[in-house]
Formats: structure tokens, C-alpha cells, sequence
């Protein structure tokens, strides 16, 4: 079955939770699919994880629309987002429609995610008829705005998020993710809107949870304090590449097995 907008919205209504991924390639959309993973993001995120930069900042549209296109030719039932990238948005209502309709076209995704609090780009969005994700809390593209990797919404500023949240749904976003913010203020959040939320780093009274998939699945050298990983495949890749090297410079491989007569 094919996962809806309106599927997450069931789900919420129903009290049922929903698990969400970041992923960039075929590979790894056509097995999170297989898992019943409800909602792939292709995160900016792939500017840390694949491209080596060490803020998404530097992600352009481009990149985007390439990742995006991977993971949607890949993906039957789950729902894909797309992130917006900085300075695909920020400048106009206008600007962020003319990025998203690129976004939409050339990746064939079901919905755009873009960051803060832009309750006028997500109306003019959802006007012209596609599916917008918000995202509060931190947000990794005002990094530097912020003063780095900090939690947010804590003392006067939570009823700010909670206020920010309210503007997004009425503007039409259909789920709000909420990064690094106390787990009593993501419950509130949850609790007070219609549309479901999605935490990142905001404990359990989310409606759903997202993880960078590289740190579920222990991928990453480094991992954020809310992660968990589910297996360990640094160690196992690191473990293979060097027992194939070893047979490589022994002459244990290849052997008949991997040859043609």
C-alpha cells in the first residue's frame, strides 16, 4: 500500500506511530521500502554523510533533485519528502514555489520539507497543490544563526516553537518535524496539533521518529546523543575491506570460484 499524506494523518488519529529515514541512493530506499519504513527523507543531510561537507549549507537544488530522483526510482509504498536546500527558499514565497516544483518534477517525489518558520512559503507551496513537511527546532541550515548543535525551545522561546508550529499547520504543512527540543515541550507540540510530528532528538511523544540512517545504522564515526544504532556497519565494512585486501596481496582471491574458463 502506498503511504499518503493522509496516511500519517490516520495514523495519528488512530494514536499508531510511524518510523521515518533519511536516504540518499537505490540501495538503501529499496530496502528501508522493504522494511515498511512509512517516510524516506532525502535529507540535506547527504551534504554531511555523502558529500563530506561539514554543514548542509553548501547542498544545492541540483544535488538534491539527484539524490531525490535515486531514492523515489527505488521506493514503492513509502512516502518520499525531499529537502529544500539552503537558499532554494528563503529569498521569496515565490522562490520557494519555482524550487519545489523543480523538485517535484525532476524527482517524481510525493512532498518538499523545507526549515523554520515560513508559514507564507508553505501556503503559497500547498496552494499550487504540493505537500509540504515543516521542520522546527533546530535547524541545521541556521547552524551558524544558532551558535552551533544546541537544543532549542527551552524557557521563554518554547511558546515561540509551539506558536510557530500552529502558524505551519494552518498554512496547510502536513507534518512538522521537531529536532533537538525538550522531550515535555515535543508532547505539548504534539498533543495541541491536528497534524503529526516527527522527532528527531525529542523524545517519545512524537507521532513518529526520524534518524540519519548512516547513524541507525552505525555507519557514522561520530553519532548525535539521541541516535541509536541498530547494528554497527563501520566495523563490519572495516572488518571486510580488510580481510579483501589481505586476500588480495596473499593471491587468496580470486580463486577458481570467481573466475571464467
Amino acid at each position: 500500500m502506498k503511504i499518503r499524506t493522509g496516511t500519517l494523518a490516520q495514523l495519528k488519529q488512530k494514536g499508531e506511530k510511524f518510523a521515518c529515514l533519511t536516504s540518499y541512493d537505490a540501495l538503501t530506499a529499496q530496502i528501508f521500502d522493504q522494511a515498511g519504513i512509512e517516510v524516506l527523507l532525502v535529507g540535506d543531510s547527504a551534504g554531511n554523510v555523502v558529500l563530506g561537507y561539514p554543514t548542509t549549507i553548501p547542498v544545492t537544488i541540483e544535488q538534491m533533485v539527484h539524490f531525490g530522483k535515486a531514492v523515489t526510482e527505488a521506493t514503492q509504498s513509502a512516502l518520499v519528502v525531499v529537502d529544500m536546500p539552503f537558499g532554494s527558499y528563503e529569498l521569496s514565497s515565490e522562490q520557494a514555489l519555482a524550487s519545489s516544483i523543480k523538485i517535484m518534477k525532476e524527482t517524481g517525489a510525493d512532498a518538499v520539507k523545507l526549515e523554520g518558520a515560513r508559514p507564507e512559503a508553505v501556503k503559497r507551496i500547498v496552494d499550487a497543490g504540493i505537500p509540504v513537511m515543516g521542520h522546527l527546532g533546530f535547524t541545521p541550515q541556521s547552524v551558524n544563526q544558532l551558535s552551533g548543535f544546541k537544543v532549542q525551545g527551552r524557557g521563554d522561546s518554547s511558546g515561540q516553537l509551539l506558536q510557530d508550529a500552529k502558524e505551519l499547520q494552518a498554512a496547510g504543512a502536513f507534518a512538522i518535524v521537531l529536532e533537538m527540543i525538550p522531550a515535555q515541550l515535543a508532547q505539548r507540540v504534539s498533543d495541541e496539533l491536528q497534524i503529526p510530528t516527527i522527532g528527531i532528538g525529542a523524545g517519545l511523544g512524537c507521532d513518529g521518529q526520524i534518524l540519519v540512517w548512516t547513524d541507525f545504522a552505525g555507519l557514522s564515526d561520530r553519532s548525535p546523543k539521541f541516535a541509536k544504532k541498530y547494528l554497527n556497519l563501520r566495523d563490519s565494512l572495516l572488518e571486510a575491506a580488510t580481510s579483501y585486501r589481505e586476500e588480495v596481496r596473499t593471491g587468496a582471491f580470486p580463486t577458481e570460484e570467481q573466475s571464467f574458463s
